[in-house]
């Protein structure tokens, strides 16, 4: 592809794109195809010659489209926000443009000062702890997710709790992890993957608010104490994914520091709400906690992969993850005064993910970004407001942002039907969770161009097919 074609295309490209922002709504939100539909629309073998650019952008909407489920729709309630944005795509096509492998300082220094940078900026926005900034003794790097971001975390407090010997001769011992019921589950894929096993990840108790119970963790911990265990590693968390509960993190970090045991803060999507000075209580303690991380591609309008992971320790993180092979030396790494980003991850290689955080914080600025966390927020509130006000429906946990969990007071099949139904109609997407044993429907607001008039307007849809539900209606939407 020449230049000239390149530019002939991209704007093309850019073209489909802008359309597709523009007409997102009129896509049923749940793709609905049905397994092998994709496949059966292309060809058995790869073609022995090029395609003209045109055929190509012809099947993304021929073979592509309908099978997308429309994350970027404003009629996209399931599951999270993933809600990205024009700077933040721009970034990324400016990241790919570049062709940037940020292993090491050396291989592109922009990559790695701009992102130092930019998770300093993002100590300021959400006024977390100095600790986490670059100057002091830790610092922010950027994970591809929060699952990564928790193994990381994981590996670096089980090297710290065997003196680093289990890198060296292997074998974890006994050592304990302890979560909740609502902790999200890549906390247990950490504990498979480090090695340390699921039978020594202990399950905390919450509380009526499905937050954990400090009063169980510190009993927990002398119990395993006494067995001879070695405690570890405590998941705190910021808005869980099932109920948004958020876990008293001073409690837990007081005892956390009393016992010397790593606290890991996961504030996956709720940590953005941090960006007004109003919900910063949802941080209250985080100056105990040996790492923190949340996810500005969940609702903070820069699209995936972006999660914002800090240490407290930046030493005890490179220790855990260092390794280098004679082919990566380099004068700039041994003088010991740039940062080598290969050794805060899992991976060696890195995408140049700092340009689109950057885009985003720019074009916004803080008071944008503000704006709509707490339009999203208001917005939330008024649908739990009409779930309190209504006959049929109830909260099934406190709703303090902008996740409302609730259901239809008709049990579980009558919100599984309601579920369903509202899902193959494409004007809504939900997904759902279990509390107390309950199914659960879940309205997550968060999308960049999620209005009132959306939610207003889904919220007639549940009661419409709730009440056709519950008078015996059956059959197709």
């Amino acid at each position: 592809m020449t230049p000239q074609e390149f530019r002939q295309y991209g704007y093309a490209l850019i073209d489909w794109i802008a359309d597709y922002h523009q007409r997102v709504e009129s896509f049923p939100v749940l793709s609905q195809v049905q397994p092998g539909d994709i496949r059966a629309m292309l060809p058995t073998s790869p073609p022995q010659h090029g395609e003209p650019f045109d055929a190509i952008l012809a099947d993304v909407d021929r073979v592509i489209l309908p099978g997308v489920t429309h994350w970027q729709s404003p009629n996209f309630f399931a599951y999270f926000p993933a809600n990205a944005s024009g700077p933040a795509i721009l970034g990324e096509l400016l990241s790919a443009g570049l062709g940037v492998q940020g292993m090491l300082w050396l291989t592109s220094p922009a990559c790695t000062e701009l992102e130092t940078h930019m998770m300093d900026w993002l100590v300021e926005m959400l006024a977390l702890p100095e600790k986490f900034k670059s100057t002091s003794t830790g610092g922010g790097v950027i994970q591809d997710s929060a699952s990564s971001a928790t193994l990381c975390a994981l590996l670096a407090a089980r090297e710290r709790a065997t003196h680093f010997q289990t890198n060296r001769s292997g074998g974890a011992g006994h050592l304990t992890v302890y979560i909740t019921s609502q902790t999200h589950s890549s906390v247990e894929k950490a504990v498979m993957i480090a090695g340390i096993g699921r039978d020594n990840l202990r399950m905390i108790d919450v509380d009526e608010s499905y937050a954990m119970r400090p009063e169980a963790l510190a009993e927990q911990i002398a119990c395993d104490r006494a067995a001879g265990c070695i405690p570890t590693f405590v998941c705190a968390t910021v808005g869980t994914t099932s109920s948004n509960a958020i876990d008293p993190l001073r409690r837990i970090g007081e005892i956390c520091q009393r016992e010397r045991v790593w606290m890991h803060v996961d504030a996956a999507m709720s940590g953005a709400a941090a960006l007004c000075p109003e919900f910063r209580w949802i941080h209250d303690g985080l100056e105990f906690a040996d790492s923190y991380c949340f996810n500005p591609h969940k609702w903070m309008f820069t699209n995936f992969d972006c999660d914002a992971f800090f240490v407290a320790d930046r030493k005890a993180l490179i220790d855990a993850l260092s390794i280098l092979p004679e082919y990566l030396r380099n004068a700039a790494t041994q003088t010991g005064a740039v940062i080598d980003y290969r050794d805060w991850q899992i991976p060696l290689g890195r995408r140049f993910r700092a340009l689109k955080l950057w885009f985003v914080i720019r074009h916004y600025g803080v008071e944008g970004l503000q704006f709509h966390v707490r339009e999203h927020v208001r917005i939330a509130q008024q649908f739990a407001e009409w779930v309190r006000e209504s006959a049929d429906f109830e909260l099934a946990a406190p709703a303090p942002l902008n996740l409302v969990c609730f259901r239809h007071k008709g049990g579980d099949a009558v919100n599984q039907q309601l579920m369903d139904r509202l899902n193959r109609s494409g004007d809504l997407f939900l997904t759902h969770t279990r509390l107390d044993g309950k199914l659960t429907l879940r309205m997550s607001i968060g999308q960049t161009h999620t209005q009132l008039k959306h939610v207003q307007r889904a919220w007639e849809r549940i009661q419409a097919e709730a009440q056709w539900l519950t008078k015996g209606g059956s059959g197709s939407v």
